[in-house]
């Protein structure tokens, strides 16, 4: 397939798309005066408009103008167990009759705990959070509070949620400039090394003695978007603990995804502090941080008052531990404890990936399709490169290309492209695959990949 370029009028795939989803166009003209943007989160941004779904179940979900489709967002990566799994919409109907909040302890709490400390190696304790982004906020305060060192060491492209600590170098300003909106104080407290250059790691840490943690997604940015050898995280452990400096695992994507007890078993690198949600709750709002003991005890209200106030971290949360959240966590963490279903998600996934690539080969685009467990990448090659799949694990690949390289008009025709052909995706671009995905769920996707390469526009240079 020759790549062909962009006319001066829309992309044909945008004219589909619009000719099949007036009702979501209907509602984005509504909430574009509700919302900035017209969305409620960055990554349901799309050209011409958002997608507006009405209901869903399994794999699949269903818009406003009662077209089906393949899900492969499920829920921002929360449901490992699809759409409405009976398990969890079970224990939530049940907790719904006897309450939602009840400003207290329960016993659903305590349960959850301790399915996680059954789960990941790491977790001595947990403390449960409303979001991700809380978590690695919090993360970070304790890291910094047992330590008594003020910096931290992030990786170039690993998102660790939208505080003002991991705001920048994740999506952009990976030359470490200032974001709108943050201190550049707050700035200059983040050391940013390149993902994967464990010489570059090891170089900041021999030349700055107040470092407190280093943190990362332990699979590579974006669930392994920009993918880091599982050799890097073993060197990190090593360079941390013979230096004082704590190990942070965002583990907000691959808890309970990668392996029952996330990739840090999977893995065998146990880290000093780890940071979950989605999956955690369920597919509900919230979020936990998981760690040693004595690093979670910073927490731990005392009778010496004098230490309370100069050294303990306090931490509050109207939605901490919520009834609702933790029996739908509870409930999922006892399914992926119990089953086969991660490896399920992983074997369907690997299909996927394969059929897709067929696809591309079939069409003769020089595109590639990768990931490992139950993710998949599309790596849209916008250098136009020879390249196959093993030359972006091999580092051969730059993660400028992978992340942030593939013209922005090209993902929003890629999706637009798939959602006509029935499968919605992320816009990294890619997607999480479930227990509950088929081989059914492959022939769509793999027909509606078809269709929009052969219609896909390169904007000119």
């Amino acid at each position: 397939m020759q790549r062909t370029h962009a006319p001066a009028a829309p992309p044909v795939l945008f004219d589909q798309y619009q000719a099949k989803t007036p009702g979501s166009a209907r509602l984005y003209n509504r909430a574009i005066n509700v919302f900035p943007g017209g969305v409620t989160h960055d990554t349901r941004y799309l050209q011409p408009y958002p997608l507006y779904i009405e209901r869903a179940r399994g794999s699949r979900k269903w818009d406003v103008d009662g077209h089906e489709y393949v899900d492969y967002i499920g829920g921002h990566g929360a449901l490992m167990l699809g759409h409405n799994h009976p398990a969890i919409t079970d224990a939530v109907r049940e907790q719904l009759g006897k309450g939602t909040h009840f400003g207290a302890g329960h016993e659903l709490e305590v349960l959850l705990g301790e399915q996680i400390q059954r789960m990941v190696p790491c977790a001595g304790k947990v403390r449960f959070t409303g979001s991700g982004t809380e978590s690695t906020l919090l993360a970070i305060r304790l890291a910094r509070a047992f330590t008594g060192k003020q910096k931290i060491v992030r990786l170039t492209g690993h998102f660790h949620g939208w505080h003002d600590q991991v705001a920048f170098a994740a999506t952009s300003h990976f030359d470490g400039s200032v974001p709108a909106g943050i201190l550049q104080g707050v700035v200059r407290e983040a050391i940013i090394v390149p993902s994967g250059d464990i010489a570059a790691l090891e170089r900041v840490l021999a030349d700055n003695d107040d470092v407190a943690a280093v943190i990362m997604e332990p699979t590579g940015a974006t669930f392994g978007l920009v993918p880091l050898a599982a050799s890097y995280l073993s060197k990190a452990r090593e360079l941390t603990a013979s230096r004082g400096v704590l190990l942070i695992f965002d583990e907000v994507i691959t808890g309970f995804r990668v392996s029952p007890g996330g990739a840090q078993a999977h893995i065998g690198v146990t880290p000093d502090l780890a940071t979950f949600a989605k999956i955690v709750a369920g597919g509900f709002p919230g979020g936990c941080i998981a760690g040693r003991k004595e690093v979670m005890d910073v927490m731990t209200m005392r009778s010496d008052k004098v230490w309370n106030t100069a050294n303990r971290v306090p931490h509050q949360g109207t939605f901490n531990a919520n009834p609702i959240t933790a029996a739908a966590g509870l409930a999922a963490l006892k399914n992926l404890a119990e089953t086969d279903i991660i490896a399920r998600a992983n074997a369907i996934a690997a299909q996927l990936r394969d059929r897709l690539n067929e696809v591309i080969r079939e069409v003769g685009s020089n595109w590639l399709v990768y990931g490992e467990h139950s993710g998949f990448h599309f790596f849209t090659n916008p250098q136009d490169r020879p390249l196959a799949v093993g030359d972006i694990y091999a580092g051969n690949v730059s993660l400028e290309e992978l992340k942030g390289g593939t013209p922005a008009s090209v993902i929003h025709q890629l999706r637009c492209g798939l959602i006509v052909g029935g499968a919605d995706i992320f816009p990294w671009p890619g997607g999480c695959v479930s227990a509950v995905h088929d081989e059914r769920d492959v022939e769509v996707t793999a027909d509606a990949l078809r269709s929009t390469l052969e219609r896909l526009t390169w904007p000119e240079d």
